[in-house]
């Protein structure tokens, strides 16, 4: 049982970045089965290395258009880009050394979901459909 469903409230109104966003959600959903099931320490490392993927295409992505388009709020978005990042190595270096990382991969991942794509990425999505990307 998923604890996300992407639906309209997630959108961000350009195609791309939403397939994107989708892939965290898969992401969220996977780890909290694998919890659920009490198999979260097993998943965990998993997750992170998908994470991390995730990260260089998506982040990359937006990043290319901001910079392409003279998107205003560029700097800020890279800066909080640059703290997930961080976010996600720092969790990768914990789990390498054996502490149990599993919640609190769980808590950033519906965190990045709560406050990054329904917060700071919703701003992008009207100019860049300005700029006729949807």
């Amino acid at each position: 049982m998923a604890l996300f469903q992407w639906n309209d409230s997630f959108s961000v109104d350009v195609a791309i970045f939403n397939t994107h966003h989708k892939k965290l959600v898969e992401l969220i959903n996977e780890l909290y089965e694998a919890m659920r099931v009490g198999k979260g320490p097993q998943a965990v490392g998993g997750v992170l290395k998908s994470l991390l993927e995730y990260t260089k295409v998506h982040f990359s992505s937006e990043q290319y258009l901001m910079a392409a388009h003279n998107y205003p709020g560029y700097e800020e978005h890279k800066r909080e880009h640059d703290e997930l990042v961080k976010k996600v190595t720092d969790l990768m270096e914990k789990q390498s050394r054996g502490t149990a990382v599993t919640v609190e991969v769980f808590n950033f991942l519906k965190d990045w979901l709560s406050n990054h794509i329904m917060t700071t990425d919703k701003k992008y999505g009207a100019f860049f459909n300005d700029k006729g990307i949807k």
